[in-house]
């Protein structure tokens, strides 16, 4: 067993752009940081005996990548039919508005804001551009608006930041709700149990060829600092920041912002079940 395999889900290794599965294709953005890791993905997703191809979160305002999508589409003898958005976080959505304008396509999202043409997205919408297959995940926590794309034909879900190939999501509060999340997380489980989804494309990091791995992986942490957080309330550390501290002190310090967003999160969600008593800007 490799050391990738050992990981949770068992993410590839190698280069993180190109082929990925029959149907989908990942253009990696130049923009790593310690948030977006390797940077966003691209997803290109198509049948292969289809001139139309939807891409997936163009990601950020860069000329340069998304001209590099559109040649990755041209290479393999197609144009752009269709630009769909996970979430409206700008490494993922910034470039959607200029991407549209040089593909001449619309631009579908959950979130009215972020879509050119009148067709949004919502649970339980079937996506069938040049006959392909793609369905409708909700998946709000990480944030409100965001999406989830279950890929039938390649037994895959495209998660954009809801499951990433390395790390762990951000729940950042306000907008990301932890209850919301777990929900999600639960719903993708069920699609590796009941529709026999295998693998994960991520908006961030590399493939994970074990999906159910990952999401179980995905809970059990997330349980895991619930309680870490819950016991460090109970054990007097008073404000966010101090939980922080004390939970995340193995974390490198410039994620700690980052980790309070996360804390302030797990803080709301164990208030509204109850489980510790303390108001709501603690």
């Amino acid at each position: 067993m490799t050391e990738a395999a050992a990981l949770p889900g068992q993410p590839r290794g190698g280069v993180l752009s190109g082929p990925a599965t029959a149907r989908a294709v990942n253009v990696l953005a130049p923009n790593a940081s310690p948030m977006t890791l390797d940077g966003t993905n691209t997803w290109i997703v198509a049948e292969p005996d289809s001139d139309l191809a939807v891409v997936i979160d163009p990601g950020p305002l860069d000329d340069l990548h998304l001209k590099a999508v559109m040649t990755a589409v041209e290479r393999v003898g197609k144009r752009v039919g269709l630009t769909l958005l996970t979430h409206g976080h700008p490494d993922h959505a910034e470039g959607a508005a200029r991407f549209a304008e040089l593909t001449r396509t619309g631009v579908r999202a959950l979130d009215p804001a972020l879509r050119l043409g009148d067709e949004g997205l919502a649970a339980g919408d079937v996506i069938t551009t040049g006959g392909l297959e793609l369905r409708v995940v909700p998946a709000p926590g990480h944030t409100a608006d965001s999406l989830c794309f279950h890929l039938p034909a390649d037994r895959a879900v495209l998660t954009g930041d809801t499951v990433l190939g390395r790390g762990t999501t951000l729940v950042a509060h306000p907008d990301g709700r932890l209850g919301d999340y777990l929900d999600s997380l639960r719903r993708l489980r069920s699609l590796t149990v009941d529709d026999g989804v295998d693998t994960v494309l991520p908006g961030h990091g590399p493939v994970l060829d074990d999906a159910r791995g990952a999401i179980e992986f995905y809970l059990a942490h997330r349980a895991n600092r619930l309680a870490q957080v819950e016991t460090a309330v109970e054990n007097g550390h008073r404000t966010a920041a101090d939980v922080v501290a004390h939970v995340y002190a193995g974390v490198d310090r410039s994620l700690w912002p980052a980790a309070e967003l996360s804390v302030r999160a797990q803080l709301a969600y164990l208030r509204e079940h109850g489980l510790i008593d303390v108001p709501d800007d603690y």
